[in-house]
């Protein structure tokens, strides 16, 4: 057996001891659709801070986990399923939505940016929304969106509480934003550097590229929401976890 085919073997079989553990595949499940804190997977998984801390190193020892600092609440972390490792596990986990919006702070580039790319890649309609909306889209997006030849049609950017409504799936784009939305009802996050903050060409073709592969990876497992009338009758729903329009507004009244 040749030395290359050996160490794939044994990569291979790293990986699955990782796995064999419940706690870490269920940690590994958790981070399939976006990036979490440590102390947000804590409250997910019912996990003591050491418990975690271990599956964490594990984990990334044999290169399936990443950890990055967020840009907003520079002391908390984020950890990050590696690209990669999802076509290793075979991951394809599906889920149904009756539109996603992506989310960042001003609604000038990463959200922006996301919902093109969703555009044609996947039946679930898309809209996108900011925190605290600018003026205009950053030059620098629609270069980039010049530069990959993506169709991004330039829009005023628009303020979440006037997009968001009840069965919307959220997907922050903006740690800041992510750390700014009430946890209830939940939203995904994906953990993506502000390209506006360099500027330049290739910060923006970073964050990018990064979209890319997410939304390329996510797009193929949704599936348009089906109709409930259980879910669609407001007397046997409750609007504090399937209104997320309200939860939003409360967090604004703070």
């Amino acid at each position: 057996m040749s030395t290359e085919r050996t160490s794939e073997l044994e990569r291979r079989a790293a990986i699955h001891r990782a796995l064999g553990d419940p706690g870490r595949l269920a940690l590994v499940d958790a981070l399939v659709h976006g990036d979490a804190s440590p102390s947000e997977l804590q409250r997910a998984l019912g996990m003591t801070s050491n418990l975690l801390a271990h599956h964490v190193d594990v984990l990334a020892g044999v290169g399936l986990v990443r950890r990055g600092r967020s840009e907003g609440d520079r002391r908390r972390s984020y950890l990050t399923l590696v690209p990669d490792s999802l076509d290793r596990l075979g991951v394809s986990d599906g889920f149904r939505a009756e539109r996603i919006v992506f989310v960042c702070t001003e609604n000038a580039a990463r959200s922006q940016l996301a919902a093109a790319l969703w555009t044609g890649q996947s039946q679930v309609p898309v809209a996108s929304a900011g925190t605290h909306p600018a003026v205009r889209i950053h030059p620098g997006a629609l270069a980039a969106a010049h530069r990959h030849e993506l169709d991004l049609t330039p829009q005023r950017p628009r303020r979440l509480d006037d997009v968001l409504r009840a069965g919307d799936m959220v997907i922050t784009v903006c740690d800041r934003a992510h750390e700014e939305l009430p946890t209830d009802p939940p939203h995904a996050h994906w953990s993506i550097a502000d390209p506006a903050r360099a500027g330049t060409d290739e910060a923006f073709d970073a964050a990018f590229r990064e979209l890319t592969d997410r939304v390329g990876r996510l797009a193929p497992t949704a599936r348009p929401a089906q109709s409930d009338p259980a879910q669609s009758d407001p007397a046997q729903s409750d609007p504090a976890q399937s209104d997320p329009v309200q939860s939003t507004r409360r967090w604004r009244q703070k």
